[in-house]
Protein backbone atom coordinates (compact mmCIF):
# COMPACT_ATOMS: atom_id res chain seq x y z
CA UNK A 1 0.00 0.00 0.00
CA UNK A 2 1.31 3.79 -0.49
CA UNK A 3 0.99 6.32 1.30
CA UNK A 4 1.55 10.10 1.18
CA UNK A 5 3.79 12.36 3.53
CA UNK A 6 3.24 15.90 5.01
CA UNK A 7 5.95 17.78 7.27
CA UNK A 8 5.36 20.34 9.94
CA UNK A 9 7.17 23.60 9.70
CA UNK A 10 8.71 25.27 12.28
CA UNK A 11 6.42 27.86 13.59
CA UNK A 12 7.47 28.19 17.59
CA UNK A 13 4.91 26.66 18.55
CA UNK A 14 6.86 23.55 20.06
CA UNK A 15 9.90 26.25 20.96
CA UNK A 16 11.44 25.29 17.52
CA UNK A 17 12.37 28.38 16.56
CA UNK A 18 14.31 29.28 20.11
CA UNK A 19 17.23 29.41 19.10
CA UNK A 20 16.99 32.66 16.51
CA UNK A 21 16.70 35.78 18.11
CA UNK A 22 15.38 37.75 15.32
CA UNK A 23 12.10 37.26 14.73
CA UNK A 24 12.13 38.17 10.74
CA UNK A 25 14.55 35.43 10.63
CA UNK A 26 12.74 33.37 13.13
CA UNK A 27 9.46 33.83 10.36
CA UNK A 28 12.33 33.22 7.29
CA UNK A 29 13.26 29.98 8.98
CA UNK A 30 9.52 28.67 8.96
CA UNK A 31 9.82 29.31 5.16
CA UNK A 32 13.12 28.19 4.55
CA UNK A 33 11.67 24.45 5.23
CA UNK A 34 8.23 25.48 3.45
CA UNK A 35 10.32 25.42 0.50
CA UNK A 36 12.91 22.21 1.38
CA UNK A 37 9.51 20.58 1.46
CA UNK A 38 8.08 22.13 -1.68
CA UNK A 39 10.70 20.88 -3.76
CA UNK A 40 9.78 17.38 -3.15
CA UNK A 41 8.79 14.70 -2.61
CA UNK A 42 6.78 15.59 0.53
CA UNK A 43 3.06 16.13 -0.49
CA UNK A 44 2.14 18.78 1.90
CA UNK A 45 3.28 21.11 4.60
CA UNK A 46 1.47 21.54 8.20
CA UNK A 47 0.72 24.63 10.71
CA UNK A 48 -0.45 24.19 14.46
CA UNK A 49 -3.18 26.21 15.29
CA UNK A 50 -1.91 27.76 18.42
CA UNK A 51 -0.53 30.98 20.19
CA UNK A 52 0.85 30.29 23.32
CA UNK A 53 3.93 27.94 23.51
CA UNK A 54 4.02 23.99 24.78
CA UNK A 55 4.56 22.27 27.00
CA UNK A 56 3.95 25.49 29.39
CA UNK A 57 3.54 29.46 27.86
CA UNK A 58 6.20 31.24 27.76
CA UNK A 59 7.13 34.76 26.29
CA UNK A 60 8.87 33.09 22.99
CA UNK A 61 7.34 34.20 19.57
CA UNK A 62 4.31 31.47 17.80
CA UNK A 63 3.45 32.43 14.41
CA UNK A 64 -0.46 32.37 13.50
CA UNK A 65 -1.86 29.65 11.77
CA UNK A 66 -3.85 31.43 8.78
CA UNK A 67 -1.46 34.21 8.63
CA UNK A 68 1.38 32.01 8.00
CA UNK A 69 -0.57 29.48 5.92
CA UNK A 70 -1.51 32.35 3.57
CA UNK A 71 2.06 33.61 3.00
CA UNK A 72 3.35 30.30 2.78
CA UNK A 73 0.55 29.67 0.06
CA UNK A 74 2.96 32.64 -1.87
CA UNK A 75 5.78 31.27 -0.94
CA UNK A 76 5.57 27.70 -2.43
CA UNK A 77 4.81 26.70 -5.94
CA UNK A 78 3.95 23.01 -5.56
CA UNK A 79 3.18 21.12 -1.93
CA UNK A 80 -0.38 21.31 -0.46
CA UNK A 81 -0.38 23.62 3.11
CA UNK A 82 -2.65 22.02 5.82
CA UNK A 83 -3.45 23.16 9.64
CA UNK A 84 -3.56 20.21 12.15
CA UNK A 85 -5.85 21.56 12.92
CA UNK A 86 -8.06 25.11 12.93
CA UNK A 87 -9.13 25.54 16.45
CA UNK A 88 -13.07 26.19 16.11
CA UNK A 89 -13.38 28.36 18.66
CA UNK A 90 -10.81 31.18 17.51
CA UNK A 91 -12.93 31.94 14.39
CA UNK A 92 -16.39 32.06 13.72
CA UNK A 93 -17.23 29.23 11.24
CA UNK A 94 -18.59 31.33 8.31
CA UNK A 95 -15.46 33.10 8.61
CA UNK A 96 -13.22 30.68 8.88
CA UNK A 97 -15.28 29.28 5.33
CA UNK A 98 -14.51 32.67 3.76
CA UNK A 99 -10.56 32.26 5.12
CA UNK A 100 -9.88 29.07 3.88
CA UNK A 101 -12.04 29.48 0.63
CA UNK A 102 -9.69 32.78 0.12
CA UNK A 103 -5.93 31.03 1.26
CA UNK A 104 -7.04 27.95 -1.52
CA UNK A 105 -7.42 30.51 -4.22
CA UNK A 106 -4.34 31.95 -2.88
CA UNK A 107 -2.67 28.77 -3.04
CA UNK A 108 -4.60 27.73 -6.43
CA UNK A 109 -6.44 24.87 -4.93
CA UNK A 110 -3.42 23.89 -2.62
CA UNK A 111 -4.84 23.96 0.70
CA UNK A 112 -6.13 21.24 3.45
CA UNK A 113 -8.04 22.77 5.40
CA UNK A 114 -7.96 21.16 9.25
CA UNK A 115 -10.48 22.31 11.73
CA UNK A 116 -11.30 20.78 15.50
CA UNK A 117 -12.80 21.56 18.30
CA UNK A 118 -9.61 22.98 20.68
CA UNK A 119 -8.13 21.96 23.98
CA UNK A 120 -5.47 24.81 24.85
CA UNK A 121 -7.71 26.11 27.89
CA UNK A 122 -4.71 28.77 28.87
CA UNK A 123 -4.70 30.36 25.44
CA UNK A 124 -8.57 30.35 25.31
CA UNK A 125 -8.53 32.05 28.52
CA UNK A 126 -5.46 34.03 27.67
CA UNK A 127 -7.12 35.85 24.53
CA UNK A 128 -10.17 36.57 26.03
CA UNK A 129 -11.82 33.28 24.62
CA UNK A 130 -14.47 31.69 26.87
CA UNK A 131 -13.51 27.89 28.24
CA UNK A 132 -16.74 25.75 27.43
CA UNK A 133 -17.74 22.73 29.11
CA UNK A 134 -16.16 19.93 26.29
CA UNK A 135 -20.29 19.19 25.63
CA UNK A 136 -20.67 22.30 24.76
CA UNK A 137 -17.47 22.44 22.88
CA UNK A 138 -17.81 19.63 20.81
CA UNK A 139 -21.54 20.90 20.24
CA UNK A 140 -20.29 23.81 18.78
CA UNK A 141 -17.58 21.77 16.64
CA UNK A 142 -20.77 19.90 15.09
CA UNK A 143 -22.75 22.79 13.97
CA UNK A 144 -19.69 24.87 12.64
CA UNK A 145 -18.24 21.75 10.70
CA UNK A 146 -21.64 21.42 9.07
CA UNK A 147 -21.79 24.91 8.35
CA UNK A 148 -18.91 24.90 6.69
CA UNK A 149 -19.22 22.70 4.41
CA UNK A 150 -22.60 23.72 3.37
CA UNK A 151 -21.15 27.46 2.88
CA UNK A 152 -18.71 25.35 0.63
CA UNK A 153 -21.69 23.76 -1.47
CA UNK A 154 -24.57 25.34 -0.95
CA UNK A 155 -26.53 28.70 -2.16
CA UNK A 156 -27.97 31.19 0.35
CA UNK A 157 -27.63 28.98 3.53
CA UNK A 158 -29.27 29.79 6.98
CA UNK A 159 -28.44 28.07 10.11
CA UNK A 160 -29.91 28.31 12.90
CA UNK A 161 -28.11 26.61 16.36
CA UNK A 162 -27.57 26.16 19.74
CA UNK A 163 -24.32 27.89 18.93
CA UNK A 164 -24.27 29.38 15.40
CA UNK A 165 -26.59 31.06 13.68
CA UNK A 166 -25.73 32.09 9.75
CA UNK A 167 -28.04 34.14 7.51
CA UNK A 168 -27.27 33.16 3.56
CA UNK A 169 -23.76 34.44 4.04
CA UNK A 170 -22.39 35.08 0.42
CA UNK A 171 -19.37 32.75 0.48
CA UNK A 172 -17.55 34.08 -3.16
CA UNK A 173 -15.09 32.44 -4.20
CA UNK A 174 -15.76 28.99 -2.54
CA UNK A 175 -11.91 28.14 -3.30
CA UNK A 176 -10.36 26.34 -6.04
CA UNK A 177 -9.94 22.52 -5.52
CA UNK A 178 -13.07 20.71 -6.25
CA UNK A 179 -16.00 20.21 -5.63
CA UNK A 180 -14.07 22.09 -2.42
CA UNK A 181 -11.03 22.94 -0.31
CA UNK A 182 -10.21 19.94 1.29
CA UNK A 183 -11.51 19.63 4.71
CA UNK A 184 -9.39 17.98 7.20
CA UNK A 185 -11.18 16.70 10.60
CA UNK A 186 -8.72 15.75 13.90
CA UNK A 187 -9.13 13.53 16.17
CA UNK A 188 -10.96 10.74 16.60
CA UNK A 189 -13.83 10.74 18.96
CA UNK A 190 -16.13 7.77 18.29
CA UNK A 191 -19.65 9.40 18.64
CA UNK A 192 -19.10 12.84 17.40
CA UNK A 193 -15.63 13.41 15.75
CA UNK A 194 -15.77 10.49 13.68
CA UNK A 195 -19.38 10.67 12.49
CA UNK A 196 -18.57 14.38 11.56
CA UNK A 197 -15.85 12.33 9.71
CA UNK A 198 -18.48 10.17 7.73
CA UNK A 199 -20.84 13.33 7.03
CA UNK A 200 -18.07 15.69 5.67
CA UNK A 201 -14.36 14.83 6.12
CA UNK A 202 -12.07 14.71 3.30
CA UNK A 203 -9.68 13.31 5.73
CA UNK A 204 -9.30 12.64 9.11
CA UNK A 205 -6.37 12.29 11.67
CA UNK A 206 -5.88 9.85 14.48
CA UNK A 207 -3.24 9.52 16.86
CA UNK A 208 -1.73 6.09 18.50
CA UNK A 209 -0.51 3.13 18.15
CA UNK A 210 -1.34 0.38 15.45
CA UNK A 211 -4.13 -0.79 17.76
CA UNK A 212 -5.67 2.69 18.40
CA UNK A 213 -5.65 3.78 15.06
CA UNK A 214 -7.32 0.47 13.71
CA UNK A 215 -9.84 0.66 16.36
CA UNK A 216 -10.64 3.90 15.38
CA UNK A 217 -10.60 3.24 11.76
CA UNK A 218 -13.31 0.53 12.14
CA UNK A 219 -15.65 2.98 13.50
CA UNK A 220 -15.22 5.42 11.17
CA UNK A 221 -16.06 2.72 8.52
CA UNK A 222 -19.26 1.80 10.29
CA UNK A 223 -20.09 5.64 10.27
CA UNK A 224 -19.58 5.75 7.11
CA UNK A 225 -21.67 2.58 6.15
CA UNK A 226 -24.19 4.05 8.07
CA UNK A 227 -24.71 7.54 5.45
CA UNK A 228 -23.80 5.85 2.48
CA UNK A 229 -20.47 6.69 2.06
CA UNK A 230 -17.36 5.49 0.13
CA UNK A 231 -14.78 4.67 3.26
CA UNK A 232 -12.05 4.62 0.68
CA UNK A 233 -12.45 8.05 -0.28
CA UNK A 234 -11.69 9.74 2.66
CA UNK A 235 -7.81 9.97 3.60
CA UNK A 236 -6.97 8.29 6.89
CA UNK A 237 -4.34 10.32 8.34
CA UNK A 238 -1.65 9.88 11.34
CA UNK A 239 1.18 12.36 13.12
CA UNK A 240 4.20 10.87 13.88
CA UNK A 241 7.14 13.09 15.78
CA UNK A 242 10.54 11.37 14.87
CA UNK A 243 14.39 12.07 14.09
CA UNK A 244 15.99 10.43 11.65
CA UNK A 245 19.70 9.84 11.68
CA UNK A 246 22.28 7.67 9.76
CA UNK A 247 22.79 4.00 10.22
CA UNK A 248 25.37 3.66 13.24
CA UNK A 249 25.08 7.04 14.22
CA UNK A 250 25.17 7.83 17.69
CA UNK A 251 21.91 9.16 18.73
CA UNK A 252 22.86 11.29 21.60
CA UNK A 253 25.53 13.23 19.21
CA UNK A 254 23.32 13.03 16.04
CA UNK A 255 20.34 14.92 17.95
CA UNK A 256 22.28 17.49 19.99
CA UNK A 257 21.51 20.56 17.74
CA UNK A 258 18.06 19.61 17.51
CA UNK A 259 17.93 19.12 21.03
CA UNK A 260 19.35 22.46 22.52
CA UNK A 261 18.71 22.40 26.13
CA UNK A 262 17.12 19.34 26.28
CA UNK A 263 18.82 15.94 27.80
CA UNK A 264 18.72 13.20 25.10
CA UNK A 265 16.30 11.41 27.49
CA UNK A 266 13.82 13.85 27.55
CA UNK A 267 14.35 14.82 24.09
CA UNK A 268 14.17 10.34 23.40
CA UNK A 269 10.77 10.41 25.34
CA UNK A 270 8.40 13.17 22.84
CA UNK A 271 10.21 11.86 19.88
CA UNK A 272 11.52 8.28 18.04
CA UNK A 273 15.09 8.78 17.06
CA UNK A 274 15.97 5.54 14.75
CA UNK A 275 17.25 5.11 11.33
CA UNK A 276 15.03 4.89 7.84
CA UNK A 277 14.94 1.35 8.72
CA UNK A 278 13.12 1.67 12.07
CA UNK A 279 10.84 4.33 11.41
CA UNK A 280 10.25 2.80 8.38
CA UNK A 281 8.88 0.02 10.68
CA UNK A 282 6.76 2.34 12.48
CA UNK A 283 5.03 3.73 9.00
CA UNK A 284 4.55 0.34 8.31
CA UNK A 285 3.11 -0.60 11.99
CA UNK A 286 0.38 2.39 10.90
CA UNK A 287 -0.21 1.61 7.46
CA UNK A 288 -1.11 -2.14 8.02
CA UNK A 289 -3.45 -0.74 10.75
CA UNK A 290 -5.25 1.37 7.93
CA UNK A 291 -3.54 4.64 8.11
CA UNK A 292 -2.68 5.77 4.50
CA UNK A 293 -1.18 9.37 5.07
CA UNK A 294 1.62 10.50 7.82
CA UNK A 295 2.36 14.38 8.81
CA UNK A 296 5.67 14.09 10.22
CA UNK A 297 7.47 16.59 12.77
CA UNK A 298 10.97 16.91 12.84
CA UNK A 299 11.98 18.64 16.01
CA UNK A 300 15.79 21.11 15.24
CA UNK A 301 14.58 21.31 11.36
CA UNK A 302 14.68 24.99 11.32
CA UNK A 303 18.30 25.08 12.27
CA UNK A 304 19.17 21.54 10.13
CA UNK A 305 17.59 20.58 7.19
CA UNK A 306 19.31 17.16 7.25
CA UNK A 307 17.00 15.06 8.76
CA UNK A 308 14.42 16.55 6.40
CA UNK A 309 16.32 15.34 3.24
CA UNK A 310 16.89 12.33 5.31
CA UNK A 311 13.21 11.51 5.58
CA UNK A 312 12.79 12.43 1.96
CA UNK A 313 15.08 10.63 0.68
CA UNK A 314 15.77 7.16 2.82
CA UNK A 315 11.92 6.73 4.17
CA UNK A 316 9.53 8.36 1.58
CA UNK A 317 10.32 6.24 -1.49
CA UNK A 318 9.83 3.24 0.43
CA UNK A 319 5.94 3.77 0.13
CA UNK A 320 5.73 5.38 -2.81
Amino acid sequence: MTARFGVFVPQGWKMDLLEIADPVEKYEAMTAVARAADAGPWDSIWLFDHFHTVPVPVEESVFECWTATATLARDTQRVNIGQMVGCNGYRNPALYAKIAATVDVASKGRLYAGIGAGWYEHEWRAYGYPWPELRDRMGAFREATEIIHRLWTEDDVEFKGKYYTIDKPIMQPRGVRKPHPSLWIGGSGPKVTLKLVAQYGDACNIGGDPETIREKLDILKRHTDAVGRDYDSIIKSTSLNVFPIADGADPEKATAQARGRQSYEEFAKGNFVGTAAQIGEKVQGAIDAGADYFIIYIPGVAYDHEPLQRFATDIIPNFS
